[in-house]
């Protein structure tokens, strides 16, 4: 009977210890220390990943955390969570709000940023309950905007299947017609290494011509040195000389028509020599 007693106890005061420690875990979530408020977030759409106990952060503090999630009776595209904040927390009419996932989890915690110092605190409604509303698209999960991508993908895909097989099997087509041709493309590089740098001397035949047409270049460059060296000769004495016999000649000219007109005028002097 002692026995069964001392495990009877034993096993009451485990359960006391277990039952203390959840009371203070409760406590301590629920009273953080000093009074909270409540206010209401207003969200557009899916808010997977959100529970009850989820962290709430201002600006990366954790400052409280979600109490409830409801559907709006009114509005089933909205979803109203109640979060608990500390007191002193600044929530003012501006007041940005948005949905944290916690890495691929897909686990959320809700964040709240900033706000002007200038706005106004945001203060209770007709039921008594401050409400903010999350930015449109914050509730957007990476996944689920993962999902949507591959879904438009997947549609795109669909739209343009025709075309996406004619488009493989023109490749298809290109890769058995280079395969067949293998041989010629090697002889067709290989024709263009020897234009290139085939020679016996690495320059190839482009190369050699290009050696030819510099030295044709400077060849012609040395013609052009000696073609004007000799018109500068000529310029200086060749002209003098050329004026000189030009000179001589008019005066030969000019005797020879003297001669010409005495002749005409008196024939007999030819003939008679008077």
């Amino acid at each position: 009977m002692e026995t069964k007693a001392n495990y009877v106890v034993t096993g009451a005061f485990t359960l006391a210890v277990i039952a203390g420690v959840f009371g203070f875990i409760y406590w301590f979530q629920n009273s953080g220390g000093g009074e909270r408020t409540t206010y209401r977030i207003v969200f557009t759409g899916s808010v997977a990943g959100l529970h009850p106990g989820a962290s709430v952060l201002f600006d990366g503090l954790q400052v409280g955390e979600v109490k409830q999630l409801s559907l709006d009776a009114r509005d089933p595209n909205k979803i109203a969570a109640l979060i608990a904040l500390e007191s002193g927390v600044p929530v003012r009419t501006d007041t940005k709000v948005s949905l944290q996932f916690q890495g691929l989890t897909g686990l959320a915690r809700v964040a709240l940023a900033g706000g002007s110092p200038q706005a106004a605190r945001l203060v209770a409604t007709a039921d008594g309950v401050p409400t903010l509303y999350a930015d449109p698209g914050a509730e957007a999960d990476v996944t689920q905007e993962a999902r949507k991508v591959l879904a438009h993908i997947d549609g795109m895909v669909a739209e343009n299947e025709t075309a996406l097989h004619a488009s493989l099997h023109n490749i298809e087509t290109v890769t058995s017609t280079l395969a067949k041709n293998s041989q010629r493309l090697d002889q067709i590089m290989a024709g263009l290494q020897s234009l290139t740098s085939g020679g016996a001397d690495g320059h190839g035949e482009i190369g050699d011509a290009a050696l030819s047409i510099r030295r044709l270049a400077d060849n012609l460059d040395k013609r052009t040195a000696e073609i004007s060296v000799g018109l500068t000769h000529f310029s200086n004495s060749g002209l003098k000389q050329f004026e000189a016999l030009a000179i001589d000649g008019r005066r030969t000219l000019a005797e020879l028509q003297k001669t010409i007109k005495n002749i005409d005028r008196h024939p007999t002097r030819l003939i008679f020599g008077q």
